[in-house]
């Protein structure tokens, strides 16, 4: 698959997960079984969200955007991965790669704003309850989502027209599952230096900002939560935010190990078992955090099988 120097690249072959053909089954049974659970699972949120009267709050609204976040990187990346499963490798054209960039990191880069724009929420929600009403309105958070879709695709777009800029001639085989950053920069002819300052920046308003909003947040909840005399009082206000906490911790940490924790000695193995952790597991924890550690969603489920129940007995 490797074509002469200077030769321009119009495919990319993958090398995906190499084994043996039962290792590959097995691997693409699980893969398989988690992509439907994972697609069934956000889309029972977004659903209820939708239909339970009970859902239409602030929070809960923020929760199903992230779904269709979840719902978006799963389906760029684990289809073409069950298919590099089955073949053991293959290949992809160049612009298809490059679409498959952009959508993950549209899809990463708003779940990040969303993220954020959930722990002012809760801030909101803890710290000035009697406001909560007139200040999270139904217009404002549309507002905030808008932002958070236009910032998430805008710092992709930027990311992919930069990768863009590079020359990709003669190597063309990528020892990986989808087109990530690095193993694209690994393979460009050109100098990337530029490229890996452009996204060193973005990465300013992009993470760091997000983080320290996040982390701001959090520590004015719990000096707000440590605050109130009651232990009750204080395992209800906990309660609210644990399930953002959760979530969040484990977005970032998956994302720092990969991208920002040094690499030098990483095996391609372990670099590919931490981009499964962000790109397959995370979109499928997410709406389980959301399920099992949340009465409303619960009762939610609960008030929709009784309602199709009546439905169904009715004469």
């Amino acid at each position: 698959m490797q074509e002469k120097n200077l030769t321009e690249v119009t495919e990319i072959f993958f090398l995906g997960f190499q084994g043996s053909q039962c290792l590959r089954f097995f691997l693409f049974g699980v893969f398989i079984v988690i992509f439907c659970f994972t697609i069934c699972g956000n889309l029972l949120i977004i659903t209820l969200v939708s239909i339970s009267k009970n859902l239409h709050t602030p929070m809960y609204f923020f929760v199903s955007q992230l779904s269709i976040t979840d719902i978006l990187l799963t389906s760029d990346i684990v289809p073409e991965m069950l298919h590099l499963l089955l073949n053991n490798g293959g290949t992809i054209t160049f612009t298809g790669c490059i679409t498959q960039f952009y959508l993950f990191c549209s899809s990463e880069a708003c779940e990040c704003f969303l993220l954020t724009v959930m722990s002012y929420d809760r801030y909101v929600a803890i710290c000035n309850p009697l406001r909560y009403s007139s200040i999270m309105t139904f217009l404002y958070c549309v507002k905030l989502v808008v932002i958070c879709w236009l910032l998430g695709f805008s710092c992709a777009f930027i990311t992919t027209v930069m990768i863009l800029t590079l020359t990709f001639c003669g190597r063309n085989i990528i020892d990986h599952f989808f087109c990530d950053l690095v193993p694209l920069l690994e393979i460009a002819c050109s100098d990337t230096v530029m490229v890996h300052l452009q996204v060193s920046l973005l990465g300013i308003p992009g993470v760091i900002m997000p983080t320290i909003i996040i982390i701001t947040s959090y520590v004015k909840i719990a000096s707000v939560i440590l605050m109130i005399p009651s232990s009750t009082g204080r395992q209800k206000a906990f309660s609210t935010c644990s399930s953002h906490i959760t979530v969040v911790s484990i977005f970032y940490y998956s994302l720092f190990t990969a991208y920002v924790v040094p690499t030098r000695g990483q095996t391609s193995t372990i670099s590919k078992i931490l981009s499964l952790f962000y790109t397959v597991l995370t979109p499928l924890i997410n709406p389980i955090i959301y399920s099992l550690r949340n009465t409303d969603i619960k009762k939610a489920i609960q008030e929709s099988i009784n309602k199709n129940i009546k439905c169904g007995n009715r004469p």
